[in-house]
């Protein structure tokens, strides 16, 4: 089986099953290691009394075990199962690749996320819409009307075109499966420490930075892959790409406000505002312009976006492999 034949199966797989509960998921075992790796850093930091105000360097390069134990043990666990598998039966190192890979991307997953919040919108149950929601944001859902529960979904979609679909593979066609399982590490490592709280506001600057860095090159490929996919949907591209050129740099993240602004342009609607963090008013910068308010009808429109995306992004690599023989 060649390389493309096992990124082809492998979207052939999250298309047809997504991510199966029946099947352990490797995200899983990566939490609870992380969650290990934690307990046992807070224990050592909480002995020596380091506080974010006293010892803020000692704290940032201590947060550097997360990368290095968790994304470095990643890879390399996965390489040696790879390894052998290859070494036992060619067909059995293809298949374990096919496999990981399939689980190392998410975007039927993300579509699905998506999708439960548009038809709970449909169906005028704003109850459900911001439980569904919270199942895929941190931020306080319990008071949101449809505009911002719109506003949840859409930029959710957006910002995890990147991490669940462009990111994964882009890893996966330059390093195999074992790249793009550790590339997944990263982005876990980012979900569960990565942000500003007390706790990993030096603690976690490690595994942040890391993800910024790892986001930065697919980030940027998702520009030119949602101004033809915007083409192909007849959306507004002078407008997308007016919002990205002023907006994208306002976001918090180096790389989420590419695809959020780009969306948020090519659908004429107005992303970021306020959020609620644990009780904690964030202020988010606004993206794109409110031409149109926001309606149950962008958010799938979002959806279709992303799997426009994915099918191109999977053509394009699939493409280059070809080409590359």
């Amino acid at each position: 089986m060649d390389w493309e034949w096992i990124l082809f199966v492998a979207c052939l797989l999250d298309l047809a099953w997504g991510d199966p509960r029946w099947l352990p998921h490797p995200v899983v075992g990566m939490g609870k290691v992380i969650s290990w790796l934690d307990r046992h850093l807070g224990r050592w930091i909480e002995k020596r009394g380091w506080t974010n105000e006293t010892h803020r360097e000692p704290l940032r390069w201590l947060g550097l075990c997360f990368p290095v134990v968790v994304v470095g043990g990643v890879w390399a666990v996965s390489w040696a199962l790879v390894s052998l598998a290859y070494g036992w039966r060619p067909l059995a190192g293809q298949g374990l690749e096919v496999v990981m890979i399939w689980l190392a991307i998410a975007p039927r997953g993300l579509a699905e996320a998506g999708m439960n919040i548009y038809r709970a919108l449909a169906a005028k149950n704003l109850a459900l819409a911001r439980q569904q929601l919270s199942m895929v944001v941190s931020r306080q859902t319990e008071d949101l009307d449809e505009a911002e529960l719109v506003r949840g979904g859409v930029e959710t979609v957006a910002e995890n075109l990147v991490d669940a679909v462009v990111a994964p593979l882009f890893f996966a066609a330059i390093g195999g499966a074992p790249l793009a399982m550790a590339y997944r590490a990263v982005n876990t490592l980012d979900a569960m420490v990565g942000y500003r709280s007390d706790r990993y506001l030096h603690l976690g600057t490690a595994s942040a930075r890391l993800d910024d860095l790892c986001n930065f090159i697919p980030a940027r490929l998702a520009i030119g892959l949602l101004l033809i996919v915007f083409l192909c949907m007849r959306l507004d591209v002078a407008q997308a790409w007016r919002a990205y050129r002023r907006d994208a740099h306002l976001h918090p993240s180096p790389n989420s406000g590419i695809p959020e602004s780009l969306v948020a342009g090519a659908l004429h609607i107005q992303l970021g505002g306020v959020n609620i963090y644990h009780g904690r008013r964030s202020e988010r910068a606004r993206l794109g312009d409110p031409l149109e308010p926001r309606q149950a009808k962008h958010l799938l429109l979002a959806v279709r976006v992303m799997w426009w995306a994915t099918g191109l992004w999977v053509a394009i690599l699939l493409g280059i492999s070809v080409m590359g023989k």
